[in-house]
């Protein structure tokens, strides 16, 4: 039975390189798939710090004195105008995580694509 694997060794180096090609393919899927949600996270992130300062301008524009003027109540304010940014920014609120990924994932599915393209290519050799 040995001498048959050792017989045709041609073979038994094509299956070995069909199976590592395999495992590099699914590799670059999980890498594709875990780069794109951590864009998604990152861009999600980046509207929230922008919608917190959108907030932060509006609060600070001052319509004429502050009724309430305690330091409590401003960092509760502040604790609060945070908690809204990050809940729109998770719905999508004004749109700009959603933008940023239109952008950004065909870069990253072209750097995916490139990868596969390149182990793909080394399995024709």
């Amino acid at each position: 039975m040995m001498t048959s694997a050792i017989s045709n060794p041609l073979s038994m180096a094509t299956k070995i390189g069909t199976a590592a090609i395999g495992a590099v393919t699914g590799a670059v899927s999980d890498a594709a798939a875990e780069e794109k949600a951590k864009l998604e996270k990152t861009a999600k992130a980046f509207e929230a710090v922008f919608v917190r300062q959108l907030i932060g301008s509006m609060r600070s524009a001052g319509f004429g004195d502050d009724l309430t003027g305690s330091s409590a109540v401003d960092q509760f304010q502040e604790m609060s105008d945070a908690r809204t940014a990050d809940n729109m920014a998770e719905q999508g609120g004004l749109g700009i995580a959603e933008m940023l990924l239109s952008r950004l994932a065909p870069k990253a599915k072209s750097a995916a694509a490139s990868v596969t393209a390149l182990a793909n290519k080394g399995q024709g050799e």
